[in-house]
């Protein structure tokens, strides 16, 4: 099937949190939301008609896992990433970043640390803070447009850590690591006793040619130290459903983490995620590698555009993600003008460069999950605002 990402669709009345919000977050409803990450085109057509045929049953109670729930995203997994997950250490979460806080929450002691790779996803920091643990950051190092890792820093601060938290693929750089890079990380976590999660979220949305590598393969001591944090939900934009799986390395500590879920009776699927992860993961292959080539024309129109009308305002176009990384600091903005520049002149809702990493200036992020047209429009008002300043 031929799926066409240019068209509009019109998500007013959707109770999209991305439109819906954009009052609470930007004060106004006159931007263009490009900042919550989930994307603005329909799913998989198997996806919408398993739902359908779903909905159509009338009945959605208490609602079992068949075998086959796992058994499609151990295929998937096989499949693309070559990793053969044992599915006795599988377990249902409700999303990824509900598996980071109770990571925080059991494999941390009262006042612990957790390490984190800054700039990174904002809820690394809410995560670990909500349960008062203190954040070790690992800044990375920028370098001519090139952000890397400062391995040294990343070392010292292990030796204070209680868990690394890492993004593999790193959310909002679109960093794809490399085994040998995966490889060191995990033998120095395990050097200094440090517990690894690796949310890997964005692990199906990898371009130019580079290759997700799962943390937990690089190595059979990572496959039994490891705790991965999987779902199809960015994939297929299914994040309204609110399903993932951890995948552990040891039954201990899948029964600790069950435990803790089933202590608020929350081990259950809804009628629906459960419907539409099977589909995605069984069917929804045609629909995705059309949409990574559509995605990657996206990221290439934006830096293209930046380079030649927009020239004060750096970018590039992500190895993983639908996420962009914008380098404003030629505006000579400080963060809370920024701010109200892209609001109030641009009317872009977009998200702030310092809650990924508080101590930078001048950064923003754009999602670029939505029909060119959009994207285009979003350009022009760009330009027009940075002209006129």
């Amino acid at each position: 099937m031929k799926y066409d990402f240019d068209v509009v669709v019109d998500r007013s009345k959707n109770c999209a949190a991305k439109y819906d919000e954009r009052k609470k977050k930007f004060g106004t409803d006159d931007v263009i939301p490009l900042w919550i990450a989930d994307m603005d085109f329909k799913t998989a057509q198997p996806i919408i008609d398993a739902l359908g045929k779903r909905a159509q049953e009338g009945i959605w109670g208490y609602t079992s896992r068949p075998d086959s729930y796992f058994e499609a995203i151990r295929g998937w997994q096989k499949r693309r990433n070559g990793w053969d997950i044992d599915q006795s250490l599988m377990s249902f979460s409700l999303g990824v970043v509900q598996t980071i806080s109770a990571m925080v929450k059991l494999f941390t002691p009262e006042g612990g640390s957790v390490l984190i790779q800054t700039p990174v996803y904002s809820e690394f920091y809410d995560m670990t803070e909500a349960w008062n643990r203190r954040v070790l950051e690992n800044q990375f190092i920028e370098k001519d447009g090139k952000w890397e890792m400062d391995w040294a820093d990343f070392e010292a601060k292990l030796e204070e850590a209680d868990l690394f938290l890492l993004c593999n693929p790193h959310n909002p750089l679109g960093i794809v690591w490399t085994p040998e890079e995966l490889r060191r990380m995990v033998e120095l976590c395990m050097k200094h006793h440090v517990v690894l999660f690796s949310d890997e979220i964005h692990s199906a949305l990898i371009f130019h040619g580079k290759k997700h590598t799962p943390t937990a393969t690089v190595s059979p001591e990572a496959a039994q130290y490891v705790v991965t944090g999987i779902s199809g939900t960015k994939t297929f934009n299914l994040a309204g459903l609110q399903a993932s799986t951890a995948v552990f390395p040891n039954a201990h500590m899948k029964q600790v983490f069950d435990h803790y879920w089933q202590c608020m009776d929350i081990h259950r699927n809804n009628a629906f995620s459960l419907t539409a992860m099977q589909a995605a993961f069984n069917e929804g292959e045609e629909w995705l590698e059309q949409l990574l080539a559509y995605l990657s024309d996206n990221f290439d129109f934006v830096v293209n555009y930046c380079r030649e009308h927009i020239p004060q305002i750096k970018t590039y176009a992500p190895d993983a993600t639908y996420l962009m990384w914008l380098d404003c600091r030629e505006l000579g903005l400080d963060n809370e003008a920024l701010r109200r520049f892209m609001i109030e002149k641009a009317k872009l809702g977009l998200n702030e460069g310092y809650t990924f990493g508080r101590s930078l200036s001048g950064y923003m992020r754009l999602n670029a999950a939505c029909p060119r047209s959009v994207l285009e429009q979003a350009m022009k008002q760009l330009e027009a605002a940075v002209k006129s300043l």
